[in-house]
């Protein structure tokens, strides 16, 4: 499906400038998107990757991945049946849905492409997509948020008086979208043309097989239990982290007036410093050597944001090109008396039909739209940031999560 959507996208963008006579903004476009791609996007992206997949290393190691799977080992069993239930990829899937759902966008790709790794090692079919990678992306590109930080944070900036209204709508579309995107994968999994191709055993091998016992990898080394030294370190570590959320949630009900938006709020700040102090402490406790595992884990993020750039620069080059030509422009001409029928204000459609293909150009969209005096307490502003905070930029997020793991039958 990919291959003939990136192929639609570079045809029509051709099509479309050769038209209007601009095929040279749309060949600057794509050397401009090339260029994004890999010094915008994939350098920065190295660094967070190192970073996180090293906290991420310590958290294996110590054992909280595992604990985490078997927290969650009913619900994940029935979202992921192929994976086992004691993986290590079932703690990095709940990682990565706890820092989406708290807003945190730079931990929440690095501790994805994680668990993408390690479904991608019970993977029998290399550069197949299994149906619980379909399964993650589905989720993942639902958007599952408690609280819309970026769009909150364009509102305030443009003058809202009530920038925190959009949290409650976007709450309910995001339960919409993440419902949709679990009926769907687990629908089309089952149908002839989504399913799986059979494993082609060559003469002489016997077939792949993956067992939980075949991939000790996975499962970290028994570590010691923590000594009343230990205990009394975590004892000093909470009492310390509480301390911190009682005076980040007295700032946020000054700044927010209190209730639900100051508990999410203060989750929000407090979540970050959190995991890079605990993870490193309690691995630390566990005798794990912090330092070492930690560069392990940096060195392997590092491979995989270099890895995803060929992804990246394909399909934003494509969608560069495709907006330099007024694709998206054209779009919103032809459908606005289809959309207007449903209620969907004409001057949304851009950002509508931007929102999968690019999170910056949806961004700037959106802040162009509550840049007007009075608009930012409009329903266009309130149905905009509720769309801007129940979805995801899809393509990109299939570009790279498949990348990292080189698979291209999506």
């Amino acid at each position: 499906m990919l291959n003939y959507i990136w192929l639609a996208l570079v045809l029509s963008a051709i099509a479309l400038g050769a038209f209007q006579g601009n095929l040279a903004d749309v060949t600057t476009a794509a050397f401009d998107s090339v260029k994004n791609a890999v010094m915008v996007i994939a350098l920065p992206l190295a660094g967070l990757m190192a970073f996180w997949l090293g906290l991420m290393r310590l958290a294996e190691k110590s054992g909280i991945v595992t604990v985490l799977a078997r927290a969650l080992r009913p619900l994940m069993g029935w979202l992921f049946p192929d994976v086992p239930r004691d993986h290590a990829a079932i703690g990095a899937i709940v990682m990565n849905m706890a820092a989406n759902m708290l807003g945190l966008a730079n931990a929440a790709t690095p501790l994805g492409l994680r668990a993408m790794q390690l479904l991608d090692r019970l993977n029998p079919r290399p550069g197949t997509a299994t149906n619980a990678m379909c399964t993650f992306l589905a989720i993942n590109t639902s958007s599952v948020q408690l609280i819309p930080a970026t769009a909150v944070s364009l509102l305030a900036a443009a003058g809202s008086t009530r920038p925190f209204d959009i949290v409650g709508t976007a709450f309910v579309a995001t339960i919409c979208s993440t419902a949709a995107g679990i009926t769907a994968v687990k629908t089309l999994e089952r149908l002839p043309a989504y399913r799986l191709p059979d494993i082609v055993s060559v003469p002489g091998e016997s077939e792949p097989s993956i067992e939980p016992e075949e991939i000790p990898e996975d499962a970290p080394p028994e570590t010691p239990p923590l000594g009343p030294l230990g205990w009394l370190a975590m004892m000093v570590f909470f009492v310390v982290m509480g301390w911190a959320a009682v005076m980040l949630f007295q700032r946020e009900v000054l700044a927010t007036g209190g209730g639900v938006r100051a508990i999410v709020a203060t989750l929000s700040v407090l979540a970050i410093p959190f995991m890079i102090s605990f993870f490193p402490l309690y691995a630390a406790l566990k005798r794990v050597p912090v330092y070492e595992e930690f560069v392990e884990g940096a060195k392997e993020g590092f491979h995989t944001a270099v890895r995803i750039i060929p992804f990246l620069v394909a399909i934003l080059a494509a969608i560069g090109m495709f907006r330099a030509a007024n694709g998206i422009a054209l779009l919103s001409q032809w459908l606005s008396p289809v959309l207007s029928v449903i209620g969907l204000p004409v001057d949304l459609l851009p950002l509508v039909l931007m929102r999968p293909l690019s999170g910056s150009g949806t961004t700037g969209i959106f802040s162009d739209l509550i840049s007007q005096p009075g608009a930012a307490d409009s329903f266009s502003a309130m149905l905009g940031g509720t769309i801007m905070g129940s979805t995801e930029t899809t393509f990109y997020v299939i570009a790279v999560y498949f990348g990292s793991v080189a698979v291209r039958r999506t």
